[in-house]
Order: C-alpha cells, then structure tokens, then sequence
C-alpha cells in the first residue's frame, strides 16, 4: 500500500549537526518515533496526518550519532493502536529500545503479554483535542487497572489550555504517569505565572507523575537554533524535580510546520536546561533506566 505524505510535512533533517554536548555514558534518548515505511506497516485509516516515511534504520543511526545508548520509542498516532512498526523496531534494536503503545480497551491478555515481551513498557493516551476523535478518559481507568499488573506506566500527552480541565482526573490516576512535553506549555507567558504554576503543582502533588521536557521546538515561539524563551521553563522542572524528568529528540518531529530542527543542535539545549554533570545523569540516565530498563537500574 503506498501513501503521499501532507504537503505541509516537514522531512526530518537530513543531515544533522554532531552536538557539542557529549551525553553522559548509558543516555537515553527517551522520547522518538518510528513511521511506517508504509507499504510494510500502513498508516491507520483513522489518522489526523500523513507522515513521511521514518524507518528504525534511521533512527537507530541518528542514536548513535547523537552519542547515545538507548532510545524509548513511541506509538504516534499516525499509527492508531496497531503496535507492529513499533515492535519490529523494538525487536530489532538488540535490547537497546524500549517501547510506548497505544492499546485499545479490547485488547487481549495475550497480546499484552506479547506486547511486554516485545520491550513495551507504557500505554500512551492523547488528550490533546485536535488530534484525537473521542477523548481517551473512559478508556485510560479500564486500560490501566490492566497494565499496572505488567508493570507499565501511562503517558500522557495535553495541552496547557486544557489542564484545568483534567487536573482532577489525572491526580487521580492511581500509577506512574509520564506527562509529554511539559504539558505543552505557552512559553510567551511567564515562567511563574498561573498557567505554568498549574502544571508544577501537578508534579508537586502528586509524586507518581515524571515530565519529559523535550521539543523546544514545538513549544518555541523565538525559533531556532535556541530556543531561548522554553528554557526556563524546561530548567524550572529539571531543578526542581531532578528525580522525576526526561528528555527525548521527538525524531522524526511530527507535524511540524514552520521549520525542521537540527537534532544536533537539541542535544547542546540540554546543559542549558540541566547544568550540571549530577543532574545530566539523572535526565539521561537513571530516570529512564528506572522507568523501562528497572531490571538494570541500581
């Protein structure tokens, strides 16, 4: 089956610069994607957008470009809730990368099983509204309950607007939440204003939830190659949650519009967000290992 991507899609970069910055020993490229090639693992009818193609052969030789170990790849929602180009990159990455499915309320424990011994450690559901038909909210409480006994986490992906919102709902979750991207903040306001505010007293309450503070390219409105204007926030969290952060390159970057990042130049953001060697670690490092390598973490 063949497919055109979106005219508007950006192609990930095509030749990225080698960073500066050299990741600690072990790191963990804890937040990437892999799509398609579409004639082998085709797109879900159901989708949002048309992504190019981004196969593991890419990914896996931008991880060690980049300088790091390990990567946690995610299902996009380009993909729906059929895993399989997940688990092929999974079990073709020598134990190097472990795995974040979307999983219907359907599914079977066999197939979770399968899923778990193919590397996936999470379920991820999406609130954010102009990607998804139906809101996962019924979904997520039955799909946890079921997880949980494998041992896997949930991630969540919103938007600042609509925290307000959820913020109840997702106090309530009873396991160990990863939220994506810092709950998509908007970085023209204030590091220290009630929006932002919202989203640390979420962490601060509730000592279950982990925040990836990845895509400064997303979230940016200043633009490349800095990003200037989300580091603070970015900073705000590693500092006051050095135990309880990731960070991830979001290759091959979906849905982006105005510009293409160099992944070379989002690892040298990371000592702007995370200064020291010790704290560097802990992002890189010993949080992921603890979330989808337990087995290997001291």
């Amino acid at each position: 089956m063949s497919f055109t991507m979106d005219s508007d899609w950006l192609v990930f970069h095509p030749n990225p610069s080698r960073p500066e910055f050299v990741p600690p020993t072990g790191a963990v490229d804890a937040h990437c994607h892999v799509f398609g090639p579409g004639d082998t693992f085709p797109y879900a009818p159901e989708r949002k957008y048309t992504p190019c193609d981004a196969p593991k052969e890419k990914l896996f030789a931008l991880r060690d470009f980049l300088g790091f170990e390990r990567n946690v790849i995610v299902q996009a929602t380009c993909h729906g809730a059929d895993n399989r180009a997940l688990v092929d990159a999974l079990q073709s990455s020598d134990g190097k990368a472990r795995g974040v499915a979307t999983v219907r309320r359907s599914i079977s424990d066999e197939d979770l099983k399968a899923l778990h011994e193919a590397g996936v450690r999470g379920v991820r559901f999406n609130f954010v509204k102009r990607l998804v038909d139906v809101l996962p909210t019924d979904d997520l409480m039955v799909i946890a309950e079921r997880v949980s006994r494998l041992g896997w986490h949930l991630i969540i992906y919103f938007e600042a607007q609509d925290l307000p919102e959820f913020f109840e709902f997702f106090s309530a979750l009873p396991t160990t939440v990863v939220v994506d991207h810092m709950g998509r903040p908007d970085v023209s306001g204030p590091v220290n204003g009630a929006d932002f505010d919202m989203f640390v007293r979420l962490m601060s309450d509730n000592a279950n939830f982990y925040s990836k503070v990845s895509c400064p390219e997303r979230l940016s409105q200043s633009g490349p190659p800095n990003y200037d204007d989300v580091v603070p926030f970015a900073k705000r969290l590693v500092e006051t949650f050095p135990d309880r952060v990731l960070w991830g390159t979001d290759w091959p970057h979906p849905n982006m519009k105005s510009h293409m990042p160099d992944d070379g130049k989002l690892v040298d953001y990371i000592p702007r967000i995370a200064e020291s060697s010790e704290i560097q670690q802990k992002l890189l490092v010993e949080n992921p290992m603890k979330l989808y390598w337990p087995e290997e973490s001291s």
